[in-house]
């Protein structure tokens, strides 16, 4: 099963550090999905739910209560809220 590395994180504190095999974030033009390999980009995030899918296929939501900004590069996912 093909995963990547996933950092969620607020300022001091980080929310969720490991592998994923999906990640659904609140984006500015409505909710995408982060799958393993995704090309690179930079998006901006709005206040909503973020769900997580681990390697264990087990799901863990996150309120994201401002708006954050999420990178997607060389396999590594960072999502600052």
């Amino acid at each position: 099963m093909k995963t990547f590395q996933l950092t969620i994180a607020r300022v001091g504190k980080t929310l969720y550090s490991g592998s994923a095999i999906s990640a659904r974030l609140p984006g500015a033009d409505g909710e995408f999905t982060i799958l393993p390999n995704h090309e690179p980009f930079v998006s901006q995030l709005v206040v909503g739910t973020i769900r997580v899918k681990d390697e264990r296929n087990s799901e863990q939501t996150f309120e994201s209560e401002k708006k954050g900004v999420v990178e997607v590069s060389n396999g590594q996912v960072t999502v600052l809220l």
